[in-house]
């Protein structure tokens, strides 16, 4: 794993113009639940472990994200929770639940930021995969030589968090823009307790 990979994103300047987008996947979530609707699926142990240690890597982001948009979903709902319990005073005040990001894909991703992101520089979309993992690659061109993309390309995995950096005055671009993939962080790089190894 190459140091690049475990960047917090608070090493890139930022410029005037612009956006930063984060897309963090919620945690492991738990197999079945009661109600038999996978809407309603919360977090097994793991996943609340994970949830905590990436808010805490959260933190560090800088400049901090300004606004969360949140799948409505159980499991994305509770990640978000105890992420913003642990980025403490780090954490946004301004936070956006939408029923649209359940599974949504990169487009429905992208009117999501464009619908609830008017005043904000930083935002952070909570959702689920394959959407967010096609979000990044859609956004970030192919290139050989891009450690972080190449993560990305193997896997988005349960928890991940990607930050990309992009040149438009508003969010509205975002449909024909092409950015920077800045920083990737999965739970295992945090801690290796929290990889696929030690899966229950």
């Amino acid at each position: 794993m190459s140091d690049a990979a475990l960047s917090d994103g608070g090493d890139a300047p930022v410029t005037r113009g612009t956006k930063r987008l984060g897309l963090l996947r919620h945690a492991k979530s738990e197999a079945h639940q009661p109600s038999g609707r996978d809407y309603d699926r919360g977090l097994n142990p793991k996943g609340r472990r994970a949830a905590e240690t990436m808010g805490r890597a959260l933190a560090k982001v800088q400049p901090p994200f300004d606004r969360v948009i949140a799948s409505a979903a159980a499991r994305a709902q509770e990640t978000i929770d105890i992420a913003l319990d642990a980025m403490g005073r780090h954490a946004p005040v301004d936070r956006v639940n939408d029923k649209q990001l359940y599974l949504a894909d990169p487009e429905q991703l992208i009117d999501g930021a464009v619908e609830h992101g008017a005043g904000a520089d930083n935002l952070l979309l909570v959702a689920h995969n394959p959407g967010l993992e096609e979000l990044v690659l859609q956004l970030v061109p192919a290139d050989p030589s891009d450690e972080l993309r190449a993560i990305v390309e193997e896997k988005f995995p349960t928890g991940a968090f990607a930050l990309i950096e992009l040149d438009i005055a508003d969010w509205s671009e975002l449909r024909s823009a092409k950015g920077r993939l800045i920083s990737m962080i999965r739970p295992r790089d945090l801690d290796p307790a929290l990889g696929p190894e030690f899966a229950r």
